[in-house]
């Protein structure tokens, strides 16, 4: 997980100083009014009553930048956009003016206020206005005791909360008695604007806020609210000054038009709006957190774990903790997960779908304190008050920086306060654009808001809502709607469009209906219809309709959330799922309702919502592109690692300058141009790229090696690296024998969304075949059959700018796409009603009447396909048109993807084709895409990307070109598919099949030759001769295609002359002829290039080129360079290409059938010999052991009682003191420990190490550590150091002290595994008492023998490896060194040595001092490309690769094969095979010596831990079982 974590303190905008951008903090005491105020803050209270002011000069220490330029202008009665940071105070700043006013106003009416409503705030959030409400207590708290303090009259300030929680009993309240604040949402709003006692409360307002304004402004909500302002503005009669708040936005000037209207977003007019801009910027502790394995294109279960791991950590280090997620599935996935190690009254979670009483008590719950931890998705992301937050997390990107820099501003969230955030990437792309997104916010970058323009289905909807209120004529209504910034530019003829839609309504199979407005033609008003206003009041809004079910808690009734209708629908009773991390038992299912009881913690499904997953902005986009290229650069740089800027430029120059549209099927392993000059070594490139990131983004060393490493791998298969100004496009086979065609497009899912629908219906129409496509952030997938072959390079050209938004339109007719966005808009327009007789609509009824709808206005979308001649004709209607629009603009982004399409026509865009044998790395994604991201309506399960054959690419920094089609794949394949005759009939078959045999092929294959000759005699063929030197033998069948093919050789030319047989006498046209020739003969050739193809013919290549052409364009052929090395195009039939396609993938990888995990672990005792079979005895055996154990940390007194005894019969301790004095083995600790112990006990761990290889192994340790010794064993450091080795005795007289005092000293010099002796013996003296150390054991049996004690028999005592001590150490590097390759190589082949098979969840238990296994994985991938292991799936189950030692592989299969038998196998705690709770399910045992476990066919039944025996129900039930398992972990090795 990430260790090096950045501040960015250098991105706090420039002109605020420490004091002014200080947050208004308590006051240590009480301030007067005017008294040592600074200038800046008189000036900002100036004006306030001093009751005001004397309440927050004694609340705060100063107001906030923010405040103190937003203040003057607010009281001035202008309109105020104020942009500040989370948590500067921008609530206050547009509140404690209002409340100045009503201040002021009550004084000077004697303390009276009138009853009428004088401030509106809206908020985007129900939660967000409840929050304000409960915030707003405190300001008027403290201004009433201001009030009482200074002997003035108390003031009844009246606040109040409207939306659509609120209760009926508070809406009649509020119809009784107006509150002088009321805080509302734009939909309740909207509402009370449509009745007639809203409009009353409405009509005295002076002042309205708009808090969060860039969470509207985006929207249609934020066009709905611009036109309820409006009206709003005509029911006051004057205008409202406007006050917007936001910590985001951009650009500032937009916004502010958005805000007060008057004028188009684009408008070159200033806005009639003060701008407070504080900028968005401000320090940050941000930081990357990646788990110990290499992403990959999907995360595992298995990874998971890890990652709530660290949560769980993370969420122990710090009192609250907020994470966020993007989907409500994932945050109720994570509530599981972490309530598991944590606690059920830790853990909650928040979403939209949680019922409001849900919501609530979570936020109060972290606000209190109680709870540790709260995941939610965007609903927590705004300003809702919920306490103090210590830490946000973000797990994956959220795919925009705005929503980021909210969210990570929830920690901090006070003025002043460092916010703290962590990303979590869930995937391999998912690292790079969160690496991209923490360089988007050092930069100070920001997303732009783009804002609708003139959505008219909330035009009508409103339109419908004001007249039913009171009668408009239509030129005023005109103008006031276009007061509106949204729809300043609103055309006449759409407007008078709208008008007559809700004039004369639709007529559908049930009649004419949604006719809401009366339009007098004559006089030129419009008047509401009857029923006009309830179905506006009821139906308003536009948040889309979800098909959610209710889930209602029995027997209370209680209302607890929704789920999705799909997931109620495939549900039963009895099931149990999750819900706000509580489990619930489904009772029963109703229409729109999900019944359920408490299912008291059951393990529960996590449900799942539809559609919910947000699309990348543009900005963040360009951020990745961009960084993708720079790291292109990086690698492609021709200088050392210290080359300079201006050479990095010239390089990417370079890079630019080759030649755009590069040859299909060219290899790929190199960039192009490498030629002409040898580089820095590809390693030192790569070390460079990860310097930069590490530098420059302030990543942690292992992301930013995994970037490097990725987009390394990926350019070596396709020659570039993608960004916005470089296209490539990779096609590949799959299982099926149709391909894959990726293009790879990092312009986010909005363009890549409309470019993908737009081919998906060129295709279609080229080849009359329905393709499945889809499109994620960064590439496009279109799934291709057998009947799709083209040359590679053209797709590009496949659109034009000029005519590409019209097939796009074509496209999303079929889309699903374009039937919810019709239903969506055809209910915000009141044409589908929300409510029916008073009842909610179902979703099923809903979209019936949406058909209806659309077949009454647009008959040709409905129409049986088979009627419609042509493209369909798109009416002119503004519901079609609105639908069309928000396709091409909001679901997609048509205007980019046309501008895009330009630059690649004006030559602007490199683009690459690659005809690759496997999927790249960059492809991966886009091949597990999930079903948000598809472009048409097939499943999951009969998506073509899932009979894709993945492979692994080659190491990044190897030489090997794993990109291009294995030579000895193509041999066999044409092997295969040249025939096997075996007698005169199969002879006949394989000369019918190929067309034509010449007579060269015929005389090399034995036997050939005499059949033709019968089959000439049957008449049954011919031989033609084309030259002296040229003759092909051909079936009777044939005889009139090869007339036709060489009209001018005559019939004695044919011997023996035949008569076409009957049935065969058609005639062919020549150009018919070659083509039906070549597609027979190329069935049995492998790729041949056209003069190899035209040769053994005797026809001109340029006929035999043009026929290929045919039958390419008929998808029967592909063309390309195949064959290594080859220099001209090749011709191959595509079966047999993608059989070679398939040969190529699984060379080096003959998998064997994958053994259960029980199965591996009876592997493992036979591999490491502790079965009875196995174990044998004496020296040799010994040594093999240790051999196996090479690097393993074990207890030290577990060496000899457990580890080694188990794997050797007969154990002596002789035979391990012989080894270690002979040389051949050394004992050590390895620790990167500060500082040293008193001693070695028996639990301190020791590893046995072959001597020549401890150096190997000591440098994986921080060579910077500093170790602080005791002065003694100082001493005696200082004295080995000097004169080297030395006896115990030498040392004794050359130190000068006791021999206590020494062995004590020796003990702490090898408890920090600095200093060993030449035999075992040594260890063990240290180990024992001296009073022990001579005795006799004789329960110790034979294998001890006498018992070698004291220091005598150690040999002689000297240091492991000479190193600085007490501080002459060098500073510790800023991130961890890369260790070098050999070193690497050794730990991974000492690994392999001891399991065999090794992948990531087998190492858990190793030392946490070897080296990460995202660094082993680099090197066991380089191995096998070496073909020195085996790469594959040899255990199920088990996420991640795999490796295999070649002799491991048989090893495996036999012990599948043999039946399990019964067989126990006691295993110690500290022994490597103590895999419980890590490789196998269940429980933990600790790895102390004492622990034991016992295994049944590689299944652990028994165990002791702690002196405590633990059986599993089978040996439980079985007394005589038990007693024998009891007696087997209770014995001695």
């Amino acid at each position: 997980m990430a260790r090096n974590v950045p501040t960015y303190a250098s991105m706090t905008s420039a002109p605020i100083t420490a004091a002014a951008d200080a947050a208004s903090r308590p006051a240590a005491s009480h301030t007067a009014p005017g008294l040592a105020l600074a200038p800046s803050t008189r000036h900002a209270l100036e004006g306030f009553h001093p009751a005001v002011a004397g309440w927050f000069l004694n609340t705060f220490l100063a107001p906030t930048d923010a405040q103190t330029a937003a203040w003057p202008q607010i009281r001035r009665g202008r309109s105020t956009l104020v942009a500040a940071p989370t948590g500067s105070g921008k609530t206050l700043t547009a509140f404690l003016s209002a409340l100045d006013d009503l201040v002021q106003q009550g004084l000077a009416n004697g303390g009276a206020l009138p009853d009428e409503t004088l401030v509106v705030y809206v908020s985007p959030l129900k939660a967000l206005s409840n929050d304000i409400r409960l915030n707003l207590q405190m300001p008027l708290q403290g201004i009433a005791a201001e009030l009482d303090a200074r002997g003035l009259p108390p003031l009844e300030i009246r606040t109040a909360v409207r939306t659509g929680d609120t209760t009926q009993q508070e809406r009649n309240a509020l119809k009784k008695r107006a509150p002088h604040i009321l805080v509302t949402t734009p939909e309740s709003l909207y509402v009370l604007l449509g009745s007639d006692s809203g409009r009353r409360m409405l009509a005295t307002v002076r002042t309205v806020i708009v808090d969060e304004i860039h969470a509207l402004a985006g929207s249609k909500r934020g066009s709905h609210l611009a036109l309820s302002l409006e009206r709003l503005d005509a029911l006051c009669q004057r205008r409202l000054p406007r006050i917007g708040l936001s910590a985001t936005q951009k650009p500032v000037s937009a916004v502010a038009r958005f805000l007060v209207g008057g004028a188009s977003i684009d408008s070159d007019i200033p806005a009639d709006c003060a701008i407070i801009d504080v900028g968005h910027v401000r320090a940050r502790d941000l930081a990357l957190e990646i788990p110990p394995v290499p992403l990959e294109a999907v995360m595992p279960n298995e990874v998971w774990e890890r990652v709530y791991d660290r949560l769980a950590e993370l969420i122990a280090m710090h009192r609250t903790t907020l994470i966020f997620v993007n989907t409500r599935r994932m945050a109720e996935r994570a509530a599981r997960h972490l309530t598991e190690r944590l606690g059920k009254e830790a853990v909650a979670a928040h979403h939209g779908s949680l019922a409001k009483e849900h919501r609530f008590d979570a936020e109060q719950r972290l606000k209190r304190g109680e709870l540790r931890v709260l995941i939610a998705t965007a609903s927590l992301e705004l300003g809702i008050d919920i306490g103090d937050v210590d830490l946000v997390c973000q797990m994956g990107s959220p795919r925009a920086i705005a929503p980021f820099l909210q969210r990570v501003g929830r920690s901090g969230h006070h003025v002043g306060g460092m916010p703290k955030g962590r990303l979590f990437p869930t995937s391999r792309d998912d690292l790079i654009e969160c690496a991209a997104l923490l360089d988007c916010v050092r930069r100070g970058e920001l997303d732009a808001l783009r804002i609708p323009r003139a959505p008219l289905d909330v035009l009508a909807q409103q339109i419908v809502a004001e007249v039913s209120s009171a009668q408009w004529s239509e030129d005023a209504l005109f103008a006031m709607l276009r007061r509106a910034a949204p729809y300043a530019e609103l055309l006449r003829e759409q407007y008078d469009a709208v008008l007559r839609m809700l004039a004369e309504g639709y007529t559908s199979r049930h009649g004419p209906r949604a006719a809401y407005v009366h339009r007098d033609a004559v006089s030129g008003t419009l008047r509401g219809r009857r029923g006009g206003k309830l179905v506006a009041v009821t139906s308003g809004g536009t948040i889309p309709e979800n098909a959610d079910y209710a889930v209602v808690l029995e027997p209370q009734a209680i209302n607890i959330g929704t789920v999705n209708e799909d997931f109620a629908v495939e549900s039963l009773a009895g099931d149990v799922f999750q819900l706000g991390n509580a489990s619930y038992r489904i009772l029963r299912i109703e229409s729109g309702r999900v019944r359920v009881e408490d299912a008291q913690g059951q393990p529960p499904n996590i449900p799942f919502w539809l559609g919910e997953a947000p699309g990348r902005s543009d900005e963040l986009s360009f951020g990745v592109a961009r960084l993708r290229e720079r790291i292109a650069q990086l690698l492609d740089e021709r200088q050392t690692p210290q080359s300079t800027d201006a050479a990095t430029a010239a390089s990417a120059g370079e890079a630019a300058g080759e030649v755009a549209g590069e040859a299909a099927g060219k290899p790929a392993g190199k960039p192009a141009g490498e030629a002409a000059g040898k580089p820095a070594s590809e390693a030192a490139r790569l070390e460079h790229a990860i310097d930069w990131l590490v530098e420059n983004l302030e990543l942690d060393e292992a992301a930013a090696r995994q970037i490097v490493d990725y987009l390394a791998r990926a350019r070596a298969a396709l020659g570039v690296l993608p960004t916005q100004n470089t296209l490539v496009m990779e096609r590949f086979f799959d299982e099926s024998g149709g391909m894959q065609l990726v293009i790879h497009s990092p312009f986010g899912s909005r363009v890549n969304r409309a470019w993908g629908l737009a081919l998906r219906k060129r295709f279609c129409r080229s080849f009359n075949f329905e393709l499945q496509a889809a499109a994620t952030e960064d590439a496009i997938v279109l799934s291709l059959t057998s009947s799709h072959s083209f040359v590679l390079d053209e797709v590009w050209r496949y659109l034009r700018s000029n005519s590409a938004e019209h097939l796009l339109i074509q496209a999303l007719l079929d889309a699903p796409l374009f039937g919810v966005r019709w239903r969506w808009n055809a209910t915000v327009a009141l044409g589908l009603p929300r409510y029916t007789g008073g009842r909610k609509t179902a979703p099923q009824l809903q979209r019936m009447r949406s058909e209806d709808l659309l077949a009454s206005v647009f008959p040709e979308q409905a129409a049986c396909l088979e009627n419609v001649v042509g493209e369909r004709e798109v009416p002119h209607h503004p519901l079609v048109d609105q639908t069309i629009d928000d396709c091409l603009h909001d679901a997609m982004d048509s205007e980019r993807w046309l501008a895009l399409l330009r630059r690649i026509e004006q030559g602007e865009v490199r683009l690459v084709a690659r005809d690759l044998p496997a999927p790249s790395p960059l492809a991966a994604e886009i091949l597990t895409a999930k079903p948000y991201a598809y472009l048409d309506d097939a499943p999951l399960e009969e998506r073509r990307t899932q009979a894709v054959l993945n492979r692994r690419w080659t190491d990044p920094a190897s030489a090997d070109d794993l990109g291009a089609l294995d030579a000895a794949a193509i041999d066999s394949v044409r092997d295969e598919a040249w025939p096997q005759a075996r007698n005169a009939d199969e002879m006949h078959e394989a000369l019918t099949g190929l067309a034509c045999i010449t007579e060269a092929e015929a005389r090399a294959q034995e036997g050939w030759p005499a059949w033709l000759a019968s089959l000439a005699n049957a008449g049954r063929a011919t031989l033609l001769r084309l030259a002296d030197d040229a003759a092909v033998w051909l079936p009777a069948e044939r005889l009139t295609c090869f007339q036709a093919l060489y009209p001018e050789m005559s019939h004695a030319r044919y011997a023996p002359p035949l008569v076409a047989p009957k049935g065969y006498t058609d005639s062919w046209h020549a150009d018919d002829a070659l083509l039906d020739v070549l597609r027979a003969r190329l069935t049995g050739f492998g790729p041949l290039p056209v003069s190899a193809i035209a040769l053994p013919l005797r026809l001109p290549a340029a006929s035999v080129e043009q026929s290929l052409i045919r039958l390419e364009a008929q998808g029967y052929v592909m063309r390309g360079r195949f064959t290594p090395q080859a220099t001209e195009e090749e011709w191959c039939e595509r079966h047999l290409l993608a059989r070679i396609h398939r040969y190529t993938v699984k060379r080096l990888r003959r998998e064997i059938e994958p053994v259960e995990r029980h199965d591996f672990m009876r592997f493992l005792f036979e591999w490491q010999h502790l079965t009875p079979a196995t174990r044998s005895e004496g020296r040799d055996a010994l040594a093999a052991a240790l051999d196996q154990l090479e690097g393993f940390q074990a207890a030290a007194g577990a060496w000899e009682d457990d580890i080694l005894p188990a794997r050797v019969r007969a154990y002596s301790t002789s035979s391990l003191d012989e080894l270690c004095r002979a040389g051949k083995i050394v004992w050590t600790r390895l620790t990167e420990r500060a500082r040293g112990t008193a001693g070695p006990i028996r639990s301190t761990p020791i590893v046995l190490l072959p001597r020549a290889q401890v150096r190997t192994w000591r440098a994986l340790l921080d060579p910077s550590r500093p170790l602080e010794l005791s002065a003694l064993a100082q001493s005696v450091y200082d004295t080995l150091s000097q004169h080297g080795a030395m006896f115990f005795d030498e040392l004794l007289t050359e130190v000068r002290v006791l021999r206590m005092e020494l062995e004590n000293a020796l003990g702490e010099l090898v408890a920090a595994g600095l200093a060993n002796s030449d035999s075992f013996a040594g260890l063990r003296a240290l180990l024992k008492p001296v009073a022990k150390r001579n005795a006799f054991s004789s329960s110790r049996r034979a294998r001890a023998g006498a018992l070698i004690g004291g220091m005598d028999d150690a040999g002689r005592w000297a240091l492991v490896s000479r190193q600085p001590v007490d501080g002459q150490t060098e500073p510790a590097p800023e991130r961890r060194r890369a260790l070098p390759p050999d070193m690497l190589e050794h730990v991974a082949m000492a690994l392999l040595r001891r399991y065999g098979v090794v992948f990531w969840r087998l190492l858990e238990r190793e030392a946490d001092w070897l080296p990460p296994w995202r660094d082993l994985l680099r090197i066991l991938q380089r191995l096998e490309a070496r073909g020195v292991i085996r790469g594959g799936r040899f255990v199920n189950g088990l996420a991640g690769e795999q490796f295999a030692l070649p002799e491991a592989i048989p090893v495996l299969r036999e012990v599948r094969r043999q039946a399990n038998e019964n067989a126990l196998v006691c295993v110690a705690g500290t022994d490597p095979l103590n895999l419980a709770g890590t490789l196998l399910v269940g429980e933990r045992v600790p790895a102390v010596a004492g622990n034991r476990l016992l295994y049944r066919d590689g299944v652990v039944v028994a165990t002791l831990v702690a002196g405590k025996f633990c059986f599993d129900a089978s040996v439980e039930g079985n007394p005589v079982e038990r007693e024998r398992a009891r007696a087997l972990l209770a014995r001695r090795f």
